[in-house]
């Protein structure tokens, strides 16, 4: 069987191509690393890699080696992660994109000065999160989480769906009938559509929009840039209407309002207590 100590050799050689690299990598001399894949060939009985004088290629049975020596080695650094007592003050968020873009990265230092010595890492998706496999301890989705039953879900705000634009073209918008006139701006995941908010209104069919996207921080940066109205969430927007670069148009018009995002989080488990601090800070700073 070959030792765990000549397989990361083989694989800091074979990622590198090169013996030098690898040596460099792994604090060892470039005889050290020859010696120790050579050992390894022996035992294997095959060749790993070709040599020249300029460089080392992977033969065929190299190659195969490699694609399982590398997960092997992920798998292991997971292992290790998951039971080190470093673990304890990492949190991995997984998030709904826009969410991410628009409301968490800005207020991420916010928790990071109150928490020193946590670090967090942050993986976006519209995808729910499955915690089975340990990748992650927070989900901040877009709509309700499934499979509830093992987890503590927690509604985040109430969002108002209005349209929003650029003060430029908010200027030639006297009603809201005017936006026959203007291009819409729709985002493709939106639970609240512009056919929606326009019945809200009794403004009859909106016109087809001039454009789509498929993520709203998207869509909020093309109503920014004067390409339309866009249909969108004060929560998502939130930066952008404080600053000035993103308005409402309108003042006396009906808008939607739902719960957008959820945050969830294992019932269980040995980041439970790290992942509930998180959450009390989110639903915290959410409501200021």
């Amino acid at each position: 069987m070959a030792s765990l100590s000549a397989l990361r050799i083989f694989e800091a050689a074979a990622r590198l191509a090169s013996f030098r690299a690898a040596a460099e990598e792994l604090h060892l001399s470039p005889s050290a690393v020859s010696h120790a894949i050579s050992k390894l060939e022996r035992e294997l009985g095959t060749s790993l890699f070709e040599r020249s004088t300029r460089k080392v290629t992977l033969t065929l049975a190299g190659q195969t080696l490699l694609g399982h020596a590398s997960n092997a080695f992920e798998e292991l650094r997971r292992g290790v992660e998951m039971i080190s007592s470093n673990k304890a003050h990492l949190l991995r968020v997984h998030c709904a994109p826009s969410y991410a873009a628009q409301v968490l990265s800005p207020r991420l230092p916010d928790f990071l000065r109150q928490n020193p010595g946590v670090e967090v890492r942050v993986a976006a998706s519209t995808t729910y999160a499955r915690f089975v496999d340990g990748l992650f301890d927070v989900d901040i989705v877009y709509g309700e989480p499934q499979n509830r039953e093992d987890l503590i879900v927690i509604p985040l705000l109430e969002e108002v769906v209005s349209p929003i634009c650029s003060p430029n073209l908010a200027g030639q918008l006297k009603s809201p009938r005017d936006l026959a006139r203007f291009p819409l701006i729709r985002s493709d995941l939106k639970r609240i559509q512009w056919i929606d908010w326009f019945e809200l209104n009794n403004l009859g069919p909106p016109p087809a929009p001039a454009m789509s996207f498929d993520r709203s921080f998207l869509a909020l940066d093309a109503a920014a840039n004067d390409l339309g109205v866009a249909l969108e969430s004060n929560i998502l927007a939130r930066r952008d209407l404080e600053n000035g670069r993103l308005v409402r148009p309108f003042a006396n018009c009906r808008d939607n309002r739902y719960i957008g995002h959820y945050l969830a989080y294992p019932k269980t488990g040995v980041q439970r207590r790290l992942a509930k601090h998180f959450a009390d800070w989110l639903t915290e700073i959410s409501v200021n």
